[in-house]
């Protein structure tokens, strides 16, 4: 699967993915792939997608195509991903089936956010959580956020907390590899 990790402290943000992408047993690495980046962009957001490959384009049609887009909020990123599922099922065929007593269709997708307005995760039923300190998702996930969890107060920069955690996931998780992709944003002051 992946490891992703989106990282708060101080006036920055970072998010980070790792580069494996795998089929079953079958591993394309970055050294294979010529597109291994796992994360898309709309406006001065950074989106990190870890669940099915075909994820990624479909996510960078959406994100240039699809209207009135918001991220700016947990309640926006809500509202925004109701949005998308609709496109999903429409114009991209998603087969929202995932478990007979779920109370509502997937979307099949776990993605963290990082934008000016702060950090956030994104579950396949619309679930959405923002996140004061850090967070990762992807089957390397335990591994990143133990990492992080022990150097969150020694380390000084969003940015060298996500390597950690990424480093970490591509290490211990047979699922994740290296080379990385991290990205930094500088926050929106919040006022109070």
């Amino acid at each position: 699967m992946t490891t992703l990790v989106v990282v708060r402290k101080g006036n920055m943000a970072a998010i980070a993915a790792d580069s494996l992408t795998t089929f079953g047993d079958t591993r394309l690495s970055d050294a294979f792939d010529a597109s291994s980046d796992k994360m898309v962009r709309h406006s001065d957001t950074v989106i990190a997608l870890c669940g099915s490959a075909a994820h990624q384009l479909v996510y960078e049609n959406l994100l240039s195509t699809a209207k009135d887009l918001n991220f700016n909020s947990k309640s926006e990123i809500f509202e925004t991903f109701r949005k998308l599922h609709a496109i999903l099922k429409d114009q991209h065929y998603l087969n929202p089936k995932e478990e007979d007593e779920d109370a509502y269709e997937s979307t099949h997708i776990t993605a963290l956010i990082a934008n000016p307005s702060g950090i956030y995760g994104v579950y396949s039923m619309r679930e959405v959580f923002e996140f004061k300190r850090f967070w990762a998702a992807g089957s390397g996930r335990e591994y990143a956020l133990g990492a992080m969890n022990a150097l969150y107060d020694t380390l000084d920069s969003a940015e060298a907390i996500a390597r950690m955690g990424v480093d970490s996931g591509a290490t211990f998780d047979k699922n994740s590899a290296l080379p990385m992709q991290v990205v930094t944003i500088a926050l929106t002051p919040r006022a109070g």
